[in-house]
């Protein structure tokens, strides 16, 4: 499952972000929690250089919270500053602004000794569907920046003062010319950051469903539709074994593996399949 995706209003966003990079004092880079390595934008971290950035580990209610904290680790152990949040219910911003200053903390003294008040500038960057848009309306309190379930809604640059303390640029959501490697595409499109319609729904679901039992969520499966998975099974019986039990059955006995695929797809982004992250440090 190869995907390519480089839309031309994202080949201006990179424009954007390197005209607007020497603007700003702070990088504020989202991730999703779930795929804390695909969801990282090696073009940000190629056009960031040394900028002093914060990374947000997004949605992370809907994570597997012990690898999570490995994850944390991880950052920490490369001097990156990284914060929770769930830009959903607002929880974890009230340490964004804080967490901002203290990566610019020579600046913030210069104009204190000057008897001047410094309002850091930072930039919002973030792979699409990464809860970049929801995460700057509970930032500001009021829907400053457009915001839908599809990738790709936000396309043009919003500058927006919060409370007085600092300023922020929001960019549209980007990701990069190619994937590396299958497995980067496929993970971004289990989590929409890749648009729905450009996708065979039955493939991603085989190999999400492979990927789960690979990262040892099995028995969020069996638990979910109620099943017991037999050694060695492949995804695809599995999906059909999923279809079956929710009674997904069509003219001939057959299974419709669209809606059984469609189903999987959407309970796993309601977070019906549990707490799942699908991907570890160590791993990647």
């Amino acid at each position: 499952m190869n995907i390519n995706w480089f839309p031309g209003h994202m080949a201006k966003t990179r424009r954007l972000i390197q005209e607007h990079l020497k603007l700003v004092d702070v990088v504020v880079e989202i991730r999703d929690a779930r795929i804390p390595a695909s969801s990282g934008n090696p073009m940000i971290e190629e056009l960031l250089g040394t900028k002093p950035r914060v990374i947000l580990l997004n949605k992370y209610d809907m994570a597997d919270d012990e690898i999570t904290q490995k994850w944390i680790s991880y950052f920490q152990s490369v001097h990156t500053k990284v914060l929770l949040t769930d830009s959903i219910s607002g929880k974890g911003l009230d340490k964004v602004v804080g967490a901002v200053k203290s990566l610019v903390p020579e600046k913030m003294e210069k104009y204190k000794e000057k008897g001047m008040r410094f309002i850091p500038k930072m930039m919002v960057v973030g792979v699409p569907n990464v809860g970049k848009s929801s995460f700057i309306n509970k930032l500001t309190g009021k829907s400053s920046a457009k915001t839908g379930d599809k990738p790709g809604v936000t396309t043009a640059k919003q500058w927006i003062r919060i409370q007085n303390e600092i300023e922020l640029l929001d960019t549209p959501g980007i990701l990069w010319p190619k994937f590396e490697e299958p497995e980067v595409g496929q993970k971004l499109a289990f989590t929409r950051a890749i648009k729905d319609e450009i996708l065979d729904i039955e493939e991603l679901c085989f190999f999400f469903l492979k990927c789960l039992i690979q990262q040892g969520y099995q028995k969020n499966i069996e638990q979910r539709y109620k099943i017991e998975i037999p050694e060695g099974m492949e995804p695809y019986a599995l999906m059909e074994m999923i279809g079956k039990k929710r009674g997904f059955v069509i003219r001939g006995g057959e299974i419709d593996m669209v809606r059984t695929a469609n189903t999987v797809m959407d309970e796993y982004q309601s977070g019906m399949l549990g707490k799942i992250t699908l991907e570890k440090p160590e791993d990647v």
